[in-house]
C-alpha cells in the first residue's frame, strides 16, 4: 500500500534485514523519512541507507543496542536533530534466543532475549511517547510492536522463551495504547506467523518456515511485504480509529 504522506518520520528498530527492513523501503515509497536501527548489522544497513537514498535522502542509519537506556536516549535525539521528532515508532527489532526447551534454557539466554525483546521495547515506547505526546507539546503519532503468533500459541517445544517475549510485547501494546490514546497516541501490534526470513536460519531450522506453513490454512508462509503492508497499514491515517489491536498476519493460524 502507499499513502499521500510526504513529511513524517519513522524509526524501525531492527530495520536493517528482513521484515525491518522491507518495513523500510515501503515506508520510503510511502514517503516518510526512516530512520533504521541496527545493532550489529552495519554493512547492511548501510547498504539499504544507499539503496533508498539514490535521489533524495531519505534514510538515516544509526547504531543502537535497544537494551542499553542511554544509547536509545541518544539514538531519539540523534533522529530528532537529523529529521524531526519521530512520528511512527516501529519496535520490530527482535532475538530468538535459538531453539530450547524450558528445561534447557539458560539464565543468559533469558536475560538476552528478554532485554531485547521486551526492555528494548519499552524503552524505544518510553522515548517515541515522550517525542510523539499532545500532553507535552508533541503532535501525536503511532507505535507499531511487531509481536509474533508464538505469543498464543506458547512455542512449546522450541522456543516458550521467546513466545513470552512476544507474550509481555502483547501486553504492552494494550496497555500503552489505553494510557496514551487520550495524548494522540496510537498503539497496535502485528503478529505474524510463519514468515520467509532469514529468523528461522538464525535459529537453526532455515526450512522451518516453510514446512510448518504447509500446515496452515493458507498452506503457504508469508512474506515480509505482506507484513510491511500490515504495518504501514496501522501506522498510516487510514487506521486512524485502530489502538489497542493485534493483528494476526499469520494465513489463518
Amino acid at each position: 500500500m502507499e499513502t499521500a504522506n510526504k513529511t513524517k518520520t519513522m524509526l524501525v528498530t531492527g530495520g536493517s534485514r528482513g521484515i525491518g527492513a522491507e518495513i523500510a523501503r515501503l515506508a520510503v515509497r510511502s514517503g516518510y523519512r526512516v530512520v533504521i536501527n541496527y545493532a550489529n548489522s552495519a554493512e547492511a544497513a548501510h547498504a539499504l541507507v544507499d539503496e533508498l537514498n539514490i535521489t533524495r535522502i531519505v534514510t538515516h542509519a544509526i547504531r543502537c543496542d535497544i537494551s542499553e537506556e542511554a544509547s536509545v536516549v541518544d539514538m531519539f535525539a540523534e533522529t530528532n536533530a537529523v529529521f524531526g521528532p519521530v512520528d511512527v515508532l516501529v519496535n520490530n527489532a527482535g532475538v530468538t534466543g535459538g531453539f530450547a526447551k524450558v528445561c534447557d534454557v539458560t539464565a543468559q539466554t533469558l536475560s538476552d532475549v528478554m532485554s531485547t525483546n521486551v526492555i528494548g521495547a519499552f524503552l524505544c515506547s518510553r522515548e517515541a511517547v515522550c517525542q510523539m505526546s499532545k500532553r507535552t507539546g508533541g503532535a501525536g503519532g503511532a507505535i507499531v510492536n511487531v509481536s509474533s503468533r508464538a505469543s498464543q500459541y506458547g512455542g512449546a517445544g522450541e522456543w516458550v522463551h521467546y513466545a513470552a517475549s512476544k507474550g509481555a510485547m502483547d501486553t504492552l501494546t494494550l496497555g500503552l495504547a489505553r494510557e496514551v490514546a487520550s495524548e494522540g497516541i496510537r498503539v497496535n501490534a502485528v503478529a505474524p506467523g510463519f514468515v520467509d526470513t532469514d529468523l528461522h536460519a538464525n535459529a537453526g531450522d532455515a526450512d522451518r518456515a516453510t514446512r510448518l506453513a504447509a500446515q496452515t490454512p493458507m498452506g503457504r508462509p508469508g512474506t515480509s511485504l505482506e507484513i510491511a503492508n500490515t504495518v504501514l497499514w496501522l501506522a498510516d491515517d487510514a487506521a486512524s480509529y485502530v489502538t489497542g489491536a493485534i493483528v494476526a498476519a499469520a494465513g489463518g493460524r
